[in-house]
């Protein structure tokens, strides 16, 4: 990964972190920078979750990248762990570079380290060049997802 740094966030790296999150027409929606509490109270809950990682790619000393691996055990598939990747984000200077490979690669060897069988993740379905670089990746868009707002 050469003067790459991919490790646990911590409640400094949240402003950058919630801007990435920001930095997109459906994040610009649904993200706010103007109060980050609840972005730190977050975190709070993440950080005392074992199955729970949230982490950053740092370069540089600055936050380039960031996503969330959840860690799931579970009946189904002969009582197989499975992990979901949610919240990638590549900060806007750094697209194109082969950072979202690199953390999605990291994602995936941390899934198989921590024993899970399976590695999963959802896509908006506006993302169309999200979905190419996932089945690049060797991902299948193989199910269909459901939301309920609550």
């Amino acid at each position: 990964m050469g003067d790459l740094e991919i490790r646990a966030a911590v409640a400094e790296d949240v402003p950058a972190i919630v801007a990435m999150l920001a930095d997109d027409p459906l994040g610009a929606q649904r993200e706010s920078q103007d109060d980050l509490t609840p972005y730190q109270t977050a975190l709070e809950r993440l950080r005392a979750d074992p199955n729970q990682h949230l982490v950053v790619a740092v370069r540089e000393g600055r936050v380039v990248g960031t996503l969330q691996l959840t860690v799931i055990p579970g009946l189904s598939r002969k009582g197989a762990t499975r992990s979901i990747i949610e919240g990638v984000r590549i900060h806007a200077d750094e697209r194109g570079s082969g950072l979202g490979t690199q953390l999605i690669e990291w994602a995936i060897d941390e899934s198989r380290r921590l024993d899970c069988q399976l590695v999963q993740l959802t896509s908006d379905v506006t993302r169309t060049d999200a979905h190419r670089f996932y089945e690049r990746l060797g991902f299948t868009a193989s199910h269909v997802g459901f939301k309920l707002p609550l």
